[in-house]
């Protein structure tokens, strides 16, 4: 047994119980070596708990929603946390995705202009997320976006004889695979951008 104390059996069970969960766990009856016994095959061992698993088998696929709220209807409960969830889920994309926070400016016209920034773009990852849903169900707004963020506009600033500058902004060809993406939601995108001259730092177009 790889196990020489009961601290290093009790440390490597705990782990294993946060990688399996709680719910699998129940499904298991130990014996454990007491204190100051080293483990061996006679101080530890495991076993199923058949009336355990029996019981974990018919639950799956049901879920219980526990409420304070009484005399309402069960299906008007059902929806009200399905709301809470999609609010939680829109304030942890708000927080990481969309990085609203942290705010560092320092006068309240930034604050409330980063704000509105950020819900913007939340507005916009929504749209997108309920187009995946019929267009390419099994899709996250999220992957779609670093799958996407290959595509990149360059600058292409070309000097003339006569000392000005040809300017061609152009994106990147897409990936076969960022095609097909596009094609499944109905997306396509815009023509590359003409050419533009600068002269003595004044840029108009062709």
């Amino acid at each position: 047994m790889s196990c020489a104390t009961r601290d290093q059996l009790l440390i490597k069970l705990g782990a294993a119980r946060k990688a399996a969960g709680p719910a699998a766990w129940r499904i298991i009856d130990m014996r454990l070596p007491e204190k100051d016994q080293a483990a061996t095959p006679e101080t530890f061992g495991f076993r199923l708990n058949w009336q355990n698993l029996r019981e974990a088998r018919r639950r799956e696929g049901s879920y219980l929603l526990r409420s304070n709220l009484t005399g309402a209807d069960r299906a008007q409960l059902w929806a009200f946390y399905l709301q809470l969830t999609e609010v939680e889920q829109a304030s942890k994309e708000l927080k990481h995705d969309l990085a609203i926070r942290p705010i560092y400016h320092q006068t309240d016209e930034r604050i409330e202009a980063h704000i509105l920034v950020a819900f913007l773009a939340y507005c916009l990852q929504v749209t997108l997320k309920q187009r995946l849903r019929s267009r390419a169900p099994g899709l996250t707004p999220r992957s779609v976006l670093d799958k996407m963020a290959a595509i990149q506009i360059v600058d292409v600033h070309l000097p003339t004889t006569d000392g000005r500058t040809v300017i061609l902004s152009r994106y990147t060809e897409p990936e076969p695979d960022q095609v097909l993406l596009l094609q499944m939601l109905k997306l396509s995108l815009p023509g590359q951008q003409p050419p533009k001259i600068s002269s003595n730092g004044v840029t108009v177009a062709k």
